[in-house]
């Protein structure tokens, strides 16, 4: 299996946004760390979760994301649990997702999203400064991160068998070890680093 800095290099090749590149790199971390408790494949589920949305910029309709996607990781030797993994994380693939990599990378995914609006509308933009509570207060606002589907929060937290109020602790731990790659730091603009 490619490594995680040649899976960073294939990131980088096909997105320029560093948003972009701050989602997957905080999706990254709260896969990693269930990887951690799961006892799963670390290197595997870090590189899952890096390159779940690497096709976005260039095939941003489905089904060409994740579809495409999968296409170039198969002819550059990833595994096929890999690749599996990230086309379950669309619903719209119809791909089942039955292994705990595929219910993490699910689980995670928006909710990373979601803390890390929460985050930039915090004065101090500190991921330090955003607790469970503020997460869940921002999901009854509609309004706010409206791209955001709350139903699959609600769902990739059941789906994995963990409370909601744990998941997001979780995540927001997880995320809270990489906040100056984030750019979550507090007041200070962040670049995503490999």
């Amino acid at each position: 299996m490619p490594n995680r800095e040649e899976a960073w290099k294939l990131l980088c090749e096909y997105t320029q946004s560093e948003n972009l590149r701050k989602h997957a790199l905080a999706v990254e971390a709260c896969v990693r760390a269930y990887a951690r408790k799961f006892s799963g494949d670390e290197a595997l589920w870090s590189v899952t979760a890096l390159l779940h949305d690497f096709d976005y910029e260039k095939f941003p309709n489905a089904p060409d994301h994740p579809l495409e996607g999968s296409k170039i990781l198969r002819a550059r030797g990833y595994p096929e649990e890999l690749i599996q993994a990230i086309l379950s994380h669309a619903d719209y693939m119809n791909v089942p997702r039955e292994t705990p990599l595929q219910k993490a990378l699910f689980a995670c995914d928006e909710l990373a999203g979601f803390i890390t609006a929460v985050t930039l509308v915090r004065p101090s933009k500190s991921l330090a400064d955003v607790a469970v509570k503020s997460v869940k207060k921002k999901f009854k606002d509609k309004a706010f991160a409206r791209t955001v589907k709350r139903e699959d929060i609600y769902g990739g937290a059941s789906e994995l068998g963990v409370d909601l109020e744990e998941h997001i602790a979780f995540c927001l731990e997880a995320m809270r070890g990489i906040a100056d790659q984030l750019g979550l730091a507090g007041n200070h603009p962040g670049k995503p680093q490999p």
